[in-house]
């Protein structure tokens, strides 16, 4: 068995860049499970990094600062988040400066979300004349799923706990804000439910969706936050309205159970990660597989994919430019794709891999381990081509059906729909 295919010469294949590591400090006392950074998050201004150091801890770092710390002189990636931070600064109107936090969650924390607020957003909720808490454009929030089944919402710039939401009777999984700015969070649990919660609504539960056979991993919005994917155990994959808190579909073709999703940013694609050593690239508009990304090869039998197999990839993450997709394997390996190819553009060595995600501008992959380190790596460079970027335009506010209706060249259809990358 190989982790590449046959006509792929591993020593061709890029070794992406390391650009340093955030460490666990020693814990104070021996534990054999507690310690895994089951999440890593970048805050959608790109002002915070967090992640779940393990034994109850949350870390909150000024993702600038981190970047200083990485000693990277005159690197790129660096100068644009300085620059970034220097506008930040100059800015007479700027209120909060981040500051970094050490948060004790009380329970060993598993998911960790950033959710932001937009005032012209309104609460769903019918009694609008009192609330405990008036979030403002300037907040910023941290929700955390625990091991008991609760999930805390915490104040970004001062680390202050706002909201303890009691509800699920498991292990909070994943936690996911919808993008449009409402502060509507929706929490994924081993109690087979996903639950739909309004924080501009003092935290109020709206929704419980049911239908996952078993254990729910991880759920993701799509970029105009109307639909959401939820994936777990039993090989499930589900699609849901967000505007009717109905089933749309299932989707059907992983072997093994599925761990982690997230939509392209412009919502034509999903990708999701199984245990079945494979990530599948859909278009979810209409529930068809467009891309299969393996990491056994030759590919395992549906049989032996239901198993232990060595190669269960624990975590996908979809770049902001939308030409980027990394993995991570339990191969001890984590890897860089372009969506035009089925081999890996460049790749590194990871071990005890769990979890990763994107820096807001695309330019670092940050990756957590069962240790409760952090390691990040450099995005592989490439320049969207203007086609690439007039169809992510285009897929924003066009679905895969209304595509295909439109009067132009059927080439032109299958590109703008992912047919043709």
């Amino acid at each position: 068995m190989a982790s590449f295919p046959a006509f792929v010469n591993e020593n061709d294949i890029a070794k992406a860049r390391s650009i340093g590591d955030l460490l666990t400090p020693a814990a104070p006392f021996d534990q054999k499970s507690g310690r895994e950074t089951w999440t890593v998050a970048f805050a959608p201004d790109g002002s915070y990094f967090a992640w779940s150091q393990g034994h109850r801890i949350v870390k909150l770092v000024p993702w600038s600062q981190c970047l200083s710390s990485f000693l990277l002189v005159g690197n790129s990636v660096n100068n644009v988040a300085n620059r970034r931070l220097s506008r930040q600064n100059s800015d007479g109107q700027q209120k909060n400066v981040p500051r970094e936090h050490t948060i004790d969650c009380g329970d060993i924390v598993w998911g960790l979300a950033f959710g932001s607020s937009v005032p012209e957003k309104q609460s769903r909720c019918v009694n609008i004349e009192w609330h405990r808490f008036k979030f403002g454009q300037d907040q910023l929030l941290l929700a955390t799923g625990l091991n008991n089944g609760r999930i805390k919402i915490w104040d970004v710039y001062t680390g202050k706990l706002l909201l303890n939401l009691m509800d699920h009777t498991e292990i909070v999984r994943d936690l996911t804000f919808a993008p449009d700015g409402s502060l509507i969070l929706v929490s994924a649990s081993r109690d087979k439910t996903l639950r739909v919660w309004d924080l501009k609504d003092d935290g109020n539960m709206m929704k419980v969706l049911r239908g996952h056979p078993s254990w729910v991993y991880s759920s993701s919005f799509s970029p105009d936050s109307s639909i959401l994917c939820s994936v777990g155990a039993n090989k499930a994959v589900f699609l849901w309205d967000m505007d009717k808190y109905t089933m749309i579909r299932k989707l059907e073709g992983h072997h093994n159970d599925v761990v982690c999703c997230e939509f392209s940013p412009d919502g034509a694609l999903l990708a999701t990660a199984s245990y079945d050593t494979r990530v599948i690239v859909w278009d979810p508009h209409i529930g068809v597989v467009l891309l299969e990304l393996g990491h056994l090869f030759p590919p395992p039998t549906p049989i032996f994919a239901g198993g232990a197999n060595d190669r269960w990839v624990r975590s996908v993450s979809f770049c902001h430019d939308g030409l980027h997709i990394a993995s991570i394997c339990d191969d001890r390996m984590v890897r860089f794709w372009s969506i035009d190819e089925t081999s890996p553009q460049a790749v590194a060595p990871l071990s005890n891999g769990l979890c990763c995600a994107f820096s807001t501008d695309g330019s670092v992959l940050a990756a957590g381990t069962r240790d409760g380190s952090v390691h990040f790596w450099a995005t592989p460079r490439k320049i969207s081509s203007l086609q690439h970027l007039c169809r992510m335009s285009l897929r924003r506010v066009l679905s895969t059906q209304e595509v295909e209706k439109l009067p132009v060249p059927s080439r032109m259809v299958q590109f703008l729909s992912y047919r043709i990358i």
